[in-house]
């Protein structure tokens, strides 16, 4: 009986060291992957920041949670820009073509990506749209998967990358989900017309932000009230004007 039971004992102990040397090669395996999509990834980004820039477009990604106000303020960008320079977008949704059709309602160009379920866009998805992006835009706003986590080790080839937190959203969210904050280049507060009614500390938001990344900029906007809306785009210009100096 007892030669038996250490039998079993020790087939159970190969067993444990059997699984655990295969849980070990699938992590490595696992990580290797992620590795090579995100090399990948990066690779075919940077060729459509390179052939964009070239162009002088200047390519925005908006980055956010859902319902933090990104098509609704495409829509305020739209109008200002409108009368004076060319913009077109490239939305991204699991499902449905709203954000697109609520765009194209402005009279701007709009693409609309349906994932399908996948969380985040990938450069890939922006190259199959390349053939199809006018030469003569001047800024390609692509407005992300509403999500927090994915999308942020994703590069589109983006010559900016803005991180969108709203004030019904809480003003926590800088340290709960650190990487959409610290490979942004730019904060954008919305729905500040809603601060007087709700508890969120604007103040405390930046403070956090800026601490995990001290070159954020930060411009506060209510779509709404199309507050603040004129010096994020200002930005926007600034920031293409230097790009068309660098390629001149």
């Amino acid at each position: 009986m007892k030669m038996r039971l250490k039998i079993i004992a020790d087939g159970a102990k190969n067993m444990y060291n059997l699984c655990l040397g295969f849980t070990k090669t699938m992590k490595r395996k696992e990580i290797l992957v992620l590795e090579d999509l995100l090399g990948s990834n990066k690779k075919i980004a940077s060729e459509i920041r390179d052939k964009l820039t070239h162009k002088g477009i200047l390519t925005i990604n908006f980055m956010s949670s859902p319902g933090s106000g990104k098509t609704a303020l495409l829509e305020r960008i739209a109008e200002h820009l409108k009368p004076k320079y060319k913009m077109a977008v490239i939305e991204g949704d699991i499902e449905t073509e709203r954000d697109a059709e609520r765009i194209r309602a402005k009279g701007i160009l709009a693409w609309q990506i349906i994932t399908g379920g996948a969380c985040h866009l990938e450069a890939k998805m922006i190259g199959k749209l390349f053939p199809e992006i006018p030469p003569d835009l001047d800024f390609l706003f692509i407005e992300n998967v509403g999500n927090l986590v994915c999308p942020a080790s994703y590069d589109l080839g983006e010559n900016i990358r803005c991180v969108l937190l709203s004030v019904p959203e809480g003003d926590d969210k800088p340290k709960k989900y650190p990487k959409a904050f610290t490979t942004s280049d730019c904060l954008i507060l919305t729905k500040s017309d809603l601060l007087s009614l709700m508890p969120f500390d604007s103040e405390r938001a930046q403070k956090e932000a800026l601490e995990i990344n001290p070159k954020l900029n930060i411009f506060v906007t209510s779509s709404l009230k199309d507050n603040g809306v004129k010096e994020l785009i200002a930005f926007f210009i600034a920031t293409r004007q230097k790009l068309l100096s660098q390629n001149a």
